[in-house]
């Protein structure tokens, strides 16, 4: 079992539909960052990864979404939370393996 996996924390993430631009929101300790689903940004996405990563120096967490609009925008976010959860879970375990948590 982790070191953290026992206090897990769970995160909120939210699909915010606009006429032009669909948001997936990622809230963590308050902070909201975007990946704007309608664009194709990788230094973005990177970018968000990256302050995720740093939070994750202090503990491990995930994110569930909060969402009852079924549709594509739905079933992308659902997905990319799975994999994120995942890969936030791996990431932790190197952080602890290696000494690197706050």
């Amino acid at each position: 079992m982790l070191k953290g996996e026992q206090f897990m924390e769970t995160n909120v993430a939210k699909i915010f539909r606009q006429d032009s631009s669909v948001q997936l929101q990622l809230i963590v300790d308050g902070d909201v960052q975007i990946i704007v689903l309608t664009e194709d940004n990788p230094n973005s996405i990177k970018q968000v990864f990256n302050v995720l990563l740093m939070k994750l120096k202090k503990g491990c967490f995930q994110f569930e979404l909060d969402d009852d609009t079924n549709d594509l925008y739905f079933h992308i976010s659902n997905e990319y939370i799975n994999q994120l959860n995942e890969e936030l879970k791996s990431v932790f375990e190197e952080f602890e393996s290696y000494g690197l948590l706050d």
